[in-house]
Order: structure tokens, then C-alpha cells, then sequence
């Protein structure tokens, strides 16, 4: 009778507390009302099997309960159950696939008119790219990723030498335009997720996933991957800021297009930290710090991440594992950057990936690092 009265009571307080205090989505921000509704069908039609399956358990072991005198009743089969049960069953399981799969059709087949921008994510960092006034975003090949051309664009294909290049966390688009989003991965699984759009789909290496949407709210928005990707996962973070189409417009007129990237990463980067091209020497530091993936890791405004934050970190005194310790300059953190796994700073892991980098590129990252400022006492590592 307990068991009765506890199941009886956990339904009650379930459904109470579904009311009194229910669950909901972050507000809606793109035309994909069809995933809250189904969303909501989802709720309803498990909510309803919960309820009616626990109060009939509760009902049988009432119903059924030991009374002295009375024995068992064995019934090895009942048809006419067992087709109700099937039959209940799939029309439940038909209820709650039909409508996402209606859904789902919908998300992938975008307008016609549809902008195109492409989303690639890398451990752990987003980067974005937009066609340029051809309209035609170029071709990719992992085969082109390097330093300088970190999304693996094509340099051989014209259609790719206007395409916007954004390597960074924070994306633009415009207001009440559809947006065609190919999904691309350079290394492992990762996810798109932007939780008020309702829009997120699996970014597979090897392969172009897409789906669309329409932003209808204007807002910054975070951006977060819905895969788990390594120990980096929970900082990669980024931001979509949807605003007028005017205020877009100027936005991506201000970004460097692959040419402009590629002409800028021909230029020399030899200089001497008391020279006067040491300035632009520190910005190709911090592009490099961008298309390599550092800024994943390592912060550049003292906030605590899977790395240290370079902020404060050139002239600090960093210890070891080995118990030994030593000043961070440009000996220091080329040693560090060219060799991650050498020596282990205290404090931090050793989860650095060792990647090809020229001593031109060393060169250009310390002198980013350097530029970020010095203070003793600050801890960092790898």
C-alpha cells in the first residue's frame, strides 16, 4: 500500500511542480517557433505516458496487493494487451518523430535567397567566413591550412580571394535575413549551438553540414559548442550579434578579405623589439594568436582559462614541476611555444599540442605577448 500512495503522490508533485514551476526556453530570437512546438509536443506526449503508466503500476499494486487467503493469478499471455500496448506504443513513438522530422526537412532546405556564411570550428575556437561581392564563397582543402590561411581557403580558386575572413569569436549577421550556414570542423567533433535561435548542428571533420535560419531579434547572442571536444570545450565561447542591415553592411566592410590576409602575411616579420616596426610585429603576434588557436587557451585579459592569460605574463617568474624556475622572456617562451611538452609549469597540465611554427612565427608571438605587459608574480603555463 505504501509503495501505492508514494507512486500516486511522486505523479501529483510532478505534474504540481511542472505548473507551479515550469521549465522553459530562453526566448525565442529566429522564425523557428516549429522547435518550441515540438519541443512542447515532446513534454506533452511523455508527460502523458508518465503520468498514466505510474498511476496504473499504483493501481496494480493496490489492486493486486497480498491478501491471506487468495493466490496468484498466472496468465502467461493476453493478446488483446499486448495488442493495445503495441498499438498504443506506436502511435506514441509516430506522435513524437512525425513533427521533428516534418521540422528537420524544413531546417536544412534553406530559401533561395538565403546569405551564406560559413562557421569552422577548431579546438577550441570559432572563425567565420562570408562570400565576398561574387556572391560564391571559394573552395577549402585541409591541405591549405596553415598559419596564414587558417581556414583552408583554396588560394588558386578567384572565387575565394574576396571571401570575408574572420578569425575570432564574434560573428555578425543581419536582421529578418535567412542565413545559410555551412558547418565545417578542423579537428574533432564539434557543435554549433546558439540557444535563443533554437538553432545547432553537429560539425563533422571530413565533411559540410548546414542548416538556415532567420534572426528576428535583434541582440548579442552566445555562441557554444554542444560537443564535448577535449578539455578546452567549456571555453570555447563566442558571440552573433544580429543588428540592422545597415549596421552590418559597415561591419563587414571593415574585414580583411583572404587576399588582403594573404598579402599581409607575405610581408617580413623580422624585427627587433627596439625597432620601429616592433608595433606590427605584435599585431601579426596576435592574428597568429588567433589563427593557431592560442586565444582558446590563453586569455589576454588576466581571465583564468585551460592555459595562462597572457596579460601581465612577459617578466613574471614561472615554476616548474621539477621544482626549478625561470624568467619568461623571449628565450623562455620560445622554448615554450616550440616545445610545449619540455617543461611543464606548475599549476597547469600538459595540454599543449605541439604545432609547426617558424621562429619568424615565435618571433611575432612573443613580441604580441610582450606587448601585453609584464607584472611579477603572475602564474602561467600550458
Amino acid at each position: 500500500m505504501a509503495i501505492a500512495i508514494a507512486l500516486v503522490v511522486m505523479v501529483v508533485a510532478s505534474v504540481l511542480f511542472h505548473f507551479l514551476s515550469p521549465w522553459w526556453a530562453t526566448p525565442l530570437a529566429s522564425n523557428w517557433k516549429q522547435m518550441d512546438d515540438t519541443l512542447t509536443i515532446t513534454l506533452v506526449i511523455t508527460g502523458i505516458f508518465f503520468v498514466v503508466i505510474n498511476l496504473f503500476i499504483g493501481w496494480i499494486v493496490w489492486r493486486y496487493r497480498h491478501r491471506d487467503g487468495h493466490r496468484a493469478h498466472y496468465e502467461p499471455e493476453n493478446r488483446k494487451l499486448e495488442l493495445w500496448l503495441i498499438g498504443l506504443t506506436a502511435v506514441g513513438i509516430m506522435a513524437l518523430l512525425a513533427p521533428g522530422l516534418v521540422v528537420y526537412a524544413d531546417y536544412v532546405r534553406p530559401p533561395r535567397d538565403a546569405m551564406v556564411v560559413e562557421v569552422v570550428g577548431s579546438q577550441w575556437q570559432w572563425a567565420f567566413r562570408f562570400p565576398g561581392r561574387g556572391g560564391q564563397l571559394g573552395t577549402s582543402d585541409a591541405r591549405f591550412v596553415n598559419g596564414t590561411n587558417p581556414l583552408g581557403v583554396n588560394p588558386d580558386d578567384p572565387n575565394g580571394q574576396d571571401d570575408v575572413i574572420i578569425v575570432g569569436p564574434e560573428v555578425h549577421l543581419p536582421l529578418n535575413r535567412p542565413v545559410k550556414v555551412l558547418l565545417r570542423s578542423k579537428d574533432v567533433l564539434h557543435d554549433f549551438y546558439v540557444p535563443p535561435i533554437r538553432a545547432r548542428m553537429n560539425m563533422v571533420p571530413g565533411m559540410v553540414t548546414s542548416f538556415w535560419f532567420t534572426p528576428t531579434v535583434a541582440g548579442r547572442y552566445d555562441i557554444l559548442c554542444a560537443q564535448l571536444c577535449g578539455v578546452g570545450h567549456y571555453n570555447m565561447r563566442g558571440h552573433m550579434v544580429v543588428e540592422d542591415g545597415a549596421a552590418f553592411d559597415a561591419w563587414l566592410a571593415k574585414q580583411q578579405t583572404f587576399a588582403m590576409a594573404m598579402a599581409k602575411a607575405a610581408q617580413p616579420v623580422a624585427a627587433s623589439p627596439g625597432t620601429a616596426a616592433a608595433g606590427s610585429v605584435a599585431e601579426q603576434g596576435r592574428a597568429l594568436a588567433q589563427s593557431k588557436g592560442c586565444v582558446a587557451c590563453h586569455s589576454v585579459d588576466g581571465t583564468p582559462g585551460v592555459g595562462p592569460s597572457w596579460k601581465g605574463l612577459y617578466g613574471s617568474t614561472q615554476t616548474f614541476t621539477n621544482g626549478s624556475s625561470a624568467s619568461v622572456d623571449d628565450a623562455f617562451l620560445h622554448t615554450e611555444i616550440a616545445d610545449p611538452a619540455a617543461r611543464i609549469v606548475k599549476g597547469f597540465g600538459p595540454v599543449m599540442p605541439k604545432v609547426p611554427i617558424t621562429d619568424a612565427e615565435v618571433a611575432a608571438l612573443s613580441a604580441y605577448i610582450r606587448s601585453l605587459g609584464g607584472a611579477a608574480g603572475s602564474q602561467a603555463g600550458k
